[in-house]
């Protein structure tokens, strides 16, 4: 009697179930009927802004340019790239419209502009229209303790928004990895996109971290002690990395600045047929002029690193090597050493690792033979480059290395993580020669500073002079001819 009744309760539900299965198809499609005549609208709309942007003294429509870079006075390798990008682009084509989107709004766009010659060296020859948005601080992770990446990645469509409602360009470039604008730039803007990618917002080795419950800077310790917030976070990853892909592939010109980065777009993105590799401007003139022999002004060897003051840039790693290889010269024949860590402090945070890396240097016993030299000007730099043996690099999977080119064109030997960008494109063999060494653990690295310090002076001059014809191809100029030929179907 119990299992008859059960059914007919069964077969009223799924009567009832059925009875609601066209009504609720019905109201599906009216309300996708109406989320896209609204769309349609805003298209519309936009494509209004878009003709009335600019008309040039002859009458003639002129193609705008613009580019993406809401932290465009920040003075880092990202912003080199931007600087680089508008100066090629202005002369191959001298008639267009240049547009920077920027929410450096402290700042005028002169301002702006000086700052770019001072620290890159580089003066633009046609003026450039800056955009300054309001809304920023929706892409500050600092707003967003948890869900870091999908709060950022929200916020900076809205961000977009604002952009786009200022300025309708012809031709929208992302320089600086807010895929999540692409749709609405694409769709809404009806503008040809290019991407440059410098580190893809989620990897497949972030996945991987998590997977492996493996702790990281972008993986804390309570999740990774807990199965339950693990998978729950290895879901978020998975769903985030799709809608990553998803949003990416709205690019009809994708660059990246590394194999690395390449690997990771090309898994995530999956637009192969119109993705290349464009390695960042790095300027290595600046640093030929510092002879390549060994210059001691101090007995001892000089040993730098060279990166801004954050938590994946791995500095602890550095301070410990030392210290076992400071161990190694007691027990050995070293001369004396020092270890200079230089880097830019960014706020607060910056401050605090400083003070928390000097402890580390107590703790060890070291902190007499490590100095640390914040944001000091590029001359200094350059003198301890030229005064230094070794330069060193300890991130993991680090997506290019700037400074460790740099390292390289300035004559130091590079010792640099076994991973990332320097792996794969930077410390690789020139003309069959040694360009520098790669290390991955504290005995690792402790015992790559003993064998370079170990070497002939001849040996080491070899191997500076290998590495610095290396790092030609990372040239301004190298960069203006990929980026021109990789962007140039965005203007037929």
């Amino acid at each position: 009697m119990a299992t008859t009744k059960g059914g007919w309760c069964l077969c009223e539900l799924l009567r009832f179930l059925y009875s609601l299965f066209l009504p609720g198809l019905t109201v599906c499609g009216i309300l996708c009927i109406c989320l896209f005549i609204i769309l349609w609208g805003i298209r519309l709309l936009v494509q209004r802004k878009k003709e009335s942007v600019a008309t040039s003294k002859n009458g003639k429509n002129q193609l705008v340019i613009a580019f993406f870079h809401p932290y465009c006075n920040a003075g880092g390798g990202g912003e080199r790239v931007l600087w680089c990008a508008l100066r090629a682009l202005q002369k191959k084509y001298p008639e267009a419209i240049y547009v920077v989107y920027t929410g450096d709004v402290n700042v005028s766009g002169q301002q702006i502009l000086e700052g770019a010659f001072q620290r890159f060296n580089i003066r633009l020859t046609h003026p450039v229209k800056f955009v300054f948005l309001r809304k920023r601080y929706l892409v500050e992770d600092s707003l967003y303790p948890h869900f870091t990446l999908l709060g950022q990645s929200l916020g900076s469509i809205f961000l977009g928004w604002e952009a786009l409602m200022q300025c309708v360009p012809d031709v929208y470039i992302d320089s600086m990895g807010y895929a999540f604008t692409l749709p609405l730039f694409k769709y809404l803007g009806g503008c040809r996109i290019g991407s440059y990618v410098h580190y893809p917002t989620i990897s497949t080795d972030m996945l991987s971290v998590v997977k492996n419950q493996n702790v990281g800077f972008n993986n804390a310790a309570f999740i990774t002690r807990n199965p339950f917030l693990s998978k729950v976070k290895l879901i978020y990853y998975y769903l985030f990395a799709f809608i990553y892909g998803l949003v990416g592939s709205c690019s009809d010109v994708v660059m990246v600045n590394s194999s690395w980065t390449l690997n990771h777009i090309l898994s995530l993105w999956k637009v192969g047929n119109c993705t290349n590799i464009v390695y960042p401007p790095c300027d290595v003139q600046t640093f030929l002029d510092i002879p390549l022999h060994e210059k001691k002004t101090t007995p001892g060897h000089l040993l730098v690193s060279i990166g801004q003051f954050r938590p994946e840039k791995n500095h602890p790693l550095q301070i410990k090597a030392f210290a076992k290889l400071l161990n190694k010269k007691m027990a050995g024949s070293l001369p004396s050493l020092k270890l200079v860590l230089i880097g830019g402090c960014r706020n607060q945070d910056d401050e605090l690792r400083v003070n928390q890396l000097r402890k580390l240097s107590e703790d060890l016993g070291v902190q007499e033979d490590v100095e640390f030299k914040i944001n000091i000007p590029f001359d200094e730099l350059k003198t301890y480059l030229s005064e230094a043996t070794i330069g060193l690099h300890t991130m993991w999977n680090e997506h290019f290395g700037i400074g460790v080119v740099e390292c390289m064109a300035a004559g130091t030997i590079i010792l640099a993580h076994n991973s990332g960008g320097p792996k794969l494109d930077i410390v690789v063999p020139h003309e069959g020669e040694i360009t520098g060494f790669l290390a991955e653990s504290e005995e690792g690295y402790a015992e790559t500073m003993a064998h370079i310090l170990s070497m002939s002076e001849e040996k080491r001059l070899q191997i500076r002079s290998s590495a610095r014809a290396s790092v030609s191809r990372f040239s301004d100029q190298e960069f203006e001819l990929a980026f021109l030929s990789s962007v140039e179907s965005l203007f037929k």
